[in-house]
């Protein structure tokens, strides 16, 4: 692999959506604990609804959080049919369906449950409030161009930047799973969708955390600060981890299904990404890392 080729980042894209939803709260189109039942289409607010969802209660807060008791349709079924479907063209409408079809909501606000239902809806609601497609507002309110993200882009909805290398491939051993071998609409409406190198992701960490771009100094804590209830075992936040140790260092980190990694670490002031193309390989991510901070200091 070269270092400067390109990868799916899957999951990580959240930290994306998340700085793109605080962008406009600070831009005051957004308030983070406003409820979400306006800022739904009709059609999934009607599903959502349907459902036992309780919209009006349910907030941009708990979304970005994983609290919002919305079960998600990412699970081992999920996977199996997408496995035996590779070429199946996926829509965020057909996964927010499938979504609804999986299992009663939980309790709002009570219990962390990862899910990309959630960030699916942040895409949606980053659309209705732009009125522009959820990938072109990212890039508008993250000003991708300003910061010379050049390596990054939502994978067939919008053109791979020209003089990007061709991109890698990634494993995994338990699925028998190539990347280039599915269409990427399996991951790609908010929760996942995102390309980009080792070099872009790193500087993206950076410049939220340098408030390059959101930079209200109230309101970027939020990113990094804890909802409540939190359990002991949930570090998550507003679209990342809250590590206070991380082999000694205070960190806030994001990884991706296709082990992306990265992690800010305020008291080196230093951002590191690690991609391991083999996700049976995982191990090697937090390990490189060390070594590295090792090195800095």
């Amino acid at each position: 692999m070269d270092k400067d080729q390109p990868v799916l980042i899957a999951s990580n894209t959240k930290t994306y959506v998340s700085a793109s939803i605080l962008k406009l709260i600070e831009n005051k189109k957004l308030q983070l604990n406003q409820p979400i039942l306006n800022l739904l289409s009709k059609k999934t607010k009607r599903l959502l609804l349907k459902r036992g969802c309780h919209l009006n209660k349910i907030t941009i807060r708990n979304l970005l959080s994983h609290n919002s008791g919305i079960a998600d349709y990412v699970n081992d079924y999920y996977f199996s049919y997408v496995g035996k479907n590779p070429d199946h063209q996926w829509t965020r409408d057909q996964q927010i369906e499938w979504a609804m079809t999986i299992a009663k909501p939980l309790e709002l606000g009570k219990m962390f449950a990862y899910g990309d239902i959630n960030y699916l809806l942040l895409s949606e609601i980053i659309e209705k409030q732009t009125w522009k497609s959820f990938c072109t507002a990212i890039r508008n309110l993250l000003d991708f161009e300003r910061l010379s993200l050049n390596a990054t882009w939502f994978v067939d909805l919008e053109k791979k930047p020209a003089n990007t290398l061709v991109f890698a491939h990634q494993y995994s051993n338990t699925y028998n799973w190539d990347s280039f071998e599915f269409d990427p609409s399996w991951d790609l409406y908010g929760g996942g969708g995102l390309a980009s190198t080792t070099k872009d992701l790193a500087l993206f960490f950076q410049y939220q955390f340098e408030g390059k771009i959101i930079k209200d100094k109230k309101l970027l804590p939020e990113i990094y600060t804890y909802t409540n209830p939190r359990e002991t075992n949930n570090n998550y936040c507003l679209g990342l981890y809250n590590f206070p140790s991380f082999y000694g260092n205070k960190g806030y980190h994001h990884g991706g299904w296709w082990e992306t990694d990265v992690i800010y670490l305020p008291e080196l002031n230093t951002t590191i990404s690690v991609f391991t193309l083999l996700k049976e390989k995982c191990d090697l991510n937090p390990e490189i890392s060390h070594k590295i901070i090792e090195v800095i200091k």
